[in-house]
């Protein structure tokens, strides 16, 4: 069955309100996670002269905005959770826009790439493909995208207070291509572990040439 306005309306509400009840924690458990692995899987694509302007999607409490300043870019973080927002602004010093996943607003083909680490399988499967065109309308020709979500067997629903989608490499790989990307790489994390040891699985895409 498909999801009318009010279901879409009810996922981002609750999903929000459960990140902004729990900011705070959030913050200090993801504080000290490694991700410069996924950092520079996007960088390393990105063509041209740096800076470079990244959109950190997703950006929760700011934790990789400061770590794209520190290497000397223009991040602009973006997330639905107001606690969020504040947060990343006050720790950041950045530019954090307080949009919605399903009410975006981005600036046409203004950012060098993007940064959706852990943010995307928040989409619901039916709203997917217009967010990432949303994403690619967003990009500079040729710029990247980069995202990592927990891996599944393309289900999606309720779990533990948050929306979520799970996607195969092959239905992802699928969706990508529909929405106007090619792949230049894909790897699972945590690195160095089994594959069923490796729940999240990172990609990383170019925005098509027209």
């Amino acid at each position: 069955m498909p999801l009318l306005p009010d279901d879409l309306e009810l996922i981002s509400a609750r999903t929000l309100s459960h990140y902004d009840q729990r900011a705070e924690d959030f913050r200090d458990g993801t504080r000290h996670h490694d991700v410069t692995q996924n950092i520079a899987a996007l960088l390393r694509h990105i063509q041209g002269q740096a800076p470079f302007t990244i959109l950190d999607f997703g950006c929760g409490p700011g934790r990789d905005l400061k770590a794209f300043s520190r290497l000397g870019h223009v991040a602009v973080g973006l997330d639905g959770a107001r606690r969020f927002v504040d947060m990343a602004r006050a720790d950041s010093g950045c530019t954090v826009w307080h949009q919605d996943f399903l009410k975006l607003a981005l600036p046409m083909a203004h950012f060098d790439g993007i940064f959706a680490n852990a943010s995307l399988f928040h989409v619901p499967g039916q709203e997917l493909p217009r967010v990432l065109r949303q994403l690619h309308a967003a990009l500079k020709p040729e710029g990247v995208l980069f995202c990592s979500n927990p891996r599944g067997d393309n289900e999606e629903g309720w779990h533990n207070g948050r929306y979520a989608s799970y996607h195969d490499l092959a239905d992802w790989r699928c969706r990508m291509a529909a929405a106007g990307y090619v792949e230049l790489e894909h790897y699972y994390r945590p690195a160095n572990l089994p594959r069923e040891q490796q729940p999240w699985l990172a990609s990383v895409w170019r925005r098509a040439a027209a």
